[in-house]
């Protein structure tokens, strides 16, 4: 047996035993394909095939999914490449198979790196966005003058079939724009993954859809749009420039 073929067999022999969620779809010369799978949504399938110069050369990588972002398989294929680069020599299809499962299992966001880069779009300089991979969490800062929101969106682990939680939130806009901005959030991101009570005639069937970028927008929106929106009677501006007005305000009247 030449040194591919004595890869392939213990490829074949460890593969689905020791990369969880793995499935070998072909394991021949011409082509090592597997599924990596955690999630109904993070998965992915690798297409591997073996150059002429193999081992000295690395692997031809190819990645497909059908429900993650392009542009994140382009940037993984070329992250993949430079790892099979560092064992030359040295067998590198379960090395790289492994590596995938690892890229899941350590980035649980990848699962919404299209909404992730939308959302960038819509914040300006001063606005924070922290992605937290350990947790599966986002960091929200967004300030308009002297307005600001912060919060935590939590992103499960079976997203998008479930929706994102929006936790730990700070404002200085009043208590009774605070509890309207986060409630209308959790309720956009609700509508994303559960059928509406009372089906519409003809109505498709219902299918759970992200709602990562449809709930943070709404949030983003209030603060930039609020502090300045003009009131719809007497056309001046609804909030004053400094917060601390209406919460002097609110302690003098005992208002909500």
């Amino acid at each position: 047996m030449g040194l591919i073929d004595d890869e392939l067999a213990e490829v074949k022999k460890l593969c689905e035993n020791v990369v969880p969620g793995s499935k070998l779809v072909s394991c021949v010369q011409i082509m090592v394909r597997v599924e990596i799978r955690r999630t109904d949504f993070k998965k992915i399938v690798v297409c591997m095939q073996f150059p002429k110069e193999y081992p000295r050369a690395p692997l031809l990588i190819e990645l497909k999914s059908k429900t993650l972002s392009e542009k994140l398989l382009q940037r993984l294929t070329g992250v993949c490449e430079e790892e099979a680069k560092k064992i030359l020599g040295k067998p590198q299809v379960l090395n790289t198979i492994k590596f995938l499962r690892n890229f899941i299992d350590e980035n649980p966001l990848s699962c919404c790196f299209d909404e992730i880069n939308a959302l960038k779009k819509s914040l300006s300089g001063e606005d924070e966005f922290k992605l937290r991979q350990k947790n599966s969490s986002i960091i929200l800062k967004a300030y308009n003058a002297k307005y600001y929101l912060s919060c935590r969106i939590v992103v499960p682990d079976n997203y998008p079939i479930d929706a994102v939680d929006i936790q730990d939130v700070d404002t200085n806009f009043t208590p009774a724009f605070h509890r309207h901005m986060v409630s209308q959030a959790k309720e956009i991101a609700r509508r994303c993954v559960e059928p509406p009570l009372k089906k519409k005639p003809n109505e498709p069937k219902f299918e759970p859809s992200p709602s990562l970028k449809k709930s943070v927008e709404f949030l983003i929106d209030c603060v930039k749009r609020l502090p300045t929106e003009d009131c719809q009677f007497c056309k001046k501006v609804c909030f004053p420039e400094d917060p601390d007005v209406i919460f002097s305000y609110i302690r003098y009247r005992g208002c909500p």
